[in-house]
Formats: structure tokens, sequence, C-alpha cells
């Protein structure tokens, strides 16, 4: 007789283990001392700009926009395999325990994420609000019952294969939650929320009513599962080898024009095979663009003095760190061992690209901080950061390089 309890029990048993497994490699690296450090330096600076807010300061709507964000993407994480669209689809209609019980688990784990970001936040809203500490605790049970809402709705619009349902749904949904944590945060009257709250509902029965007879959407669930694991395969993959990481590429035609500057010899050849998988995938150059747009935020809107140097340098060394797999991309492939090039080619060609990279990322924060009005932080921050990356690429990763 199928039994769903034990079913899922041995998934999410079997995921935290495997999770766990490789957690030890990142939590035992140096990567997390850095992250502590940026962390700390973050917190610093967050508090010096909080005491320069004014009283009219619009906090409520800034944290809006932002717990909008944390509500709207609300992931139901299922557990589900490939073989499950085999030898589950026959079970079906006997699978609704499954799946509350992944919601609950999805809830809680999301429920802590909105937890800590609601921390982060509240001293901006208490610097403007006389009470603002005072109404953490009720703040924090009405926006995770908002979550909830959030991850049921989400659960019914997975019943639809249509592109333009995901996104309209992220669209309502993101416009209901900015809105509704607004009023919240203005303490506007309670019948304005429960009105909203009523919208809510209806919103959700509405789909529900549509899916009802509706399947479930077996290979969009298993895919997304596996894109959600594959981010996770992705960090770890730095630290330890991962058997079940799974690549993904996109042509990206419109970046062709920088590969056209390689030039077409033997020696080269091994640049221009990084630099293809540098902008065709996308776990490298989205990497890339999202530490370099983080870090640029950072920069210009957080730090102010030392304080940009020391986050240039930090964000130029979690780009480097992140990109060192890209030398072993094509270890697997055999086809490489008969390229007619000397091995010590592809080395040295790495670390050409890795340099490139970096130093246009040092010139972008460079650039940003020459905006402020601050033309010496930027010639220090860019001096900086071209030898940190000459020291980063030609030292520290050599050695970094034998131990993946």
């Amino acid at each position: 007789m199928f039994d769903d309890k034990n079913l899922w029990r041995k998934r999410a048993g079997g995921r935290v283990k495997e999770l766990s497994r490789y957690l030890k490699y990142i939590l035992n690296g140096h990567f997390v001392i850095v992250l502590l450090f940026l962390i700390g330096t973050a917190s610093f600076y967050y508090q010096k700009w909080l005491e320069t807010l004014p009283a009219d300061f619009p906090a409520e709507e800034m944290i809006a926009l932002i717990i909008g964000l944390f509500l709207t993407y609300s992931p139901v994480y299922n557990f589900l395999v490939e073989a499950d669209k085999v030898y589950l689809i026959v079970v079906e209609d006997k699978l609704k325990g499954y799946f509350l019980r992944s919601g609950v688990a999805s809830l809680v784990f999301q429920g802590y994420i909105l937890l800590l970001v609601l921390a982060v936040l509240m001293p901006m809203y208490a610097q403007v609000n006389d009470n603002g500490f005072g109404l953490f605790l009720p703040f924090l049970l009405v926006l995770l019952v908002v979550k909830g809402w959030n991850l049921a709705a989400k659960w019914r619009i997975l019943y639809f294969v249509q592109l333009s349902v995901h996104r309209w749904d992220m669209v309502v949904r993101y416009f209901i939650n900015g809105t509704f944590t607004y009023l919240l945060l203005k303490q506007a009257n309670l019948i304005i929320l429960l009105v909203i709250g009523i919208v809510m509902l209806l919103y959700y029965h509405s789909f529900y009513l549509r899916t009802s007879k509706m399947g479930l959407k077996w290979d969009m669930l298993i895919e997304q599962e596996e894109k959600r694991m594959g981010s996770f395969y992705r960090l770890a993959n730095m630290f330890t080898d991962v058997p079940t990481i799974k690549e993904t590429v996109k042509r990206r035609k419109y970046l062709d024009f920088l590969l056209g500057r390689i030039k077409f010899s033997q020696d080269h050849t091994f640049l221009y095979l990084f630099s293809r998988a540098f902008l065709r995938s996308s776990d490298y150059l989205g990497l890339f663009v999202r530490l370099t747009v983080i870090g640029s935020l950072a920069i210009y809107f957080i730090s102010f003095g030392p304080g940009q140097i020391l986050l240039s340098l930090l964000f130029l060394y979690l780009t480097g760190f992140q990109l060192l797999p890209l030398m072993k991309h094509h270890q697997n492939k055999l086809w490489i061992d008969l390229y007619p090039v000397a091995a010590k080619y592809k080395q040295a060609a790495f670390h050409t690209m890795l340099m490139i990279i970096l130093s246009i990322e040092a010139v972008l924060f460079a650039l940003l901080i020459l905006l402020k009005g601050e033309a010496t932080a930027a010639l220090l921050s860019f001096t900086a950061g071209l030898l940190f990356n000459y020291l980063f690429v030609y030292y520290y990763s050599k050695n970094r390089l034998k131990t993946l």
C-alpha cells in the first residue's frame, strides 16, 4: 500500500543529508570568514547610514518594496526527482498529504528568511517611528500569514504551463504584497487590511476553482526542483567536486563580438574556449553580473571613505574565487585532450581571461566611486584593485586550483 508520509520523510530526510554533506565543505572554508567580514562591514555602514536618516524618510515605502519581493518569491520545495514522472504519476490523487507537507516545510524555511530580512529592515523603520521595534512580532506574524497565502497561490499557478500566467501572477501578487505591507507598516485602519485580505482569498479561490480538475505538471515541477538544487550544487562545486551538477548554456549571439577580438591562433585556443564558456554559461556570466551589481550598489549607497576600497577588494575576491571552477569546466570532455596545443597554454589562457574579467570589475567599481565625486578614492580603488587582481590571479589562484 502506498504511504505518502513515509515517502515524504525519506525524500525530505535525504535532501537534508545531501545538503549537510556539501554544507560542511562550504562552512569549513575561509570563504565564510570573508562573508562574515562583508556582513560586519555592511552592518557598520548600515548603522552609520541610519543615523543620517531624516524624520520624513520614506522607510515604509522602501521596506514594502523589499519585503514584497521576498513574499512574492515563494517556491514550493517538492523533493521530486526525474523518475517520479513515471512512478508517482499513477498515484497522483494520493499525494495531497505529500505536497501539503512540502508546503509547510517551504513556509518554515522561507519564514525564517523573512524573519531575518525583517530584522535587518526594522531598525530603518524604528528610526522614523517611535514604537518601531515594539511592532516587530505582530508584523512578523501577519507577514507569515501572507507568506502562506503566496505559497498556496504559487502552487495553484504551477498547474498552468503558459508562461504568461506565471508572469502576470508574479506582477499581481507583488502589487498586492507591496501594498499590504506598506499599509501594515503605516498602521492603516484594520478594515482596509481586512479588505485586502479578502482580495487575497478571492484571488486564491479563483485559481483553485480553475485548477481543481487539472492534473499536476510533473515536468515543470521536476524542472524547477532541479534548477533550485542546481544553484546549490554550483555553489558547492566551488569547494568540492559535485558529480550530480548539471550545466546550462545560452547562445547569447549578441556577445559574439567580444570573441571576435581573440586572435585566431593555436596559442589562443584555450582563451577562446574559456571565454566562450564564460559568456554562454548561465553559471559564470550570471554570477559575475550579480556580484558586480551587488558590489556596485554597496559601494555607491552604503560605504564611504576607505570602506569603498575595502568593499571593492572584497567583491573582486568573491568574483575571482567563484570563477575558479571555470578552469575545470571542460575536464570531462575527452575531445579537449585531442587539441594539438601545449598544456602550458591552458593555464595561461585561464589566467589571462580571469585577469581581464576582474580588471573590468575593478574599473566599474572605481568609476562608481568617481561618480560620487571622490577622485582620490577612485584612483586608490583602481590601483589597489589591479594589484589585488594580479596577486589573486597569478599567485593565489595557482595554489587554489591544485585543490579543486
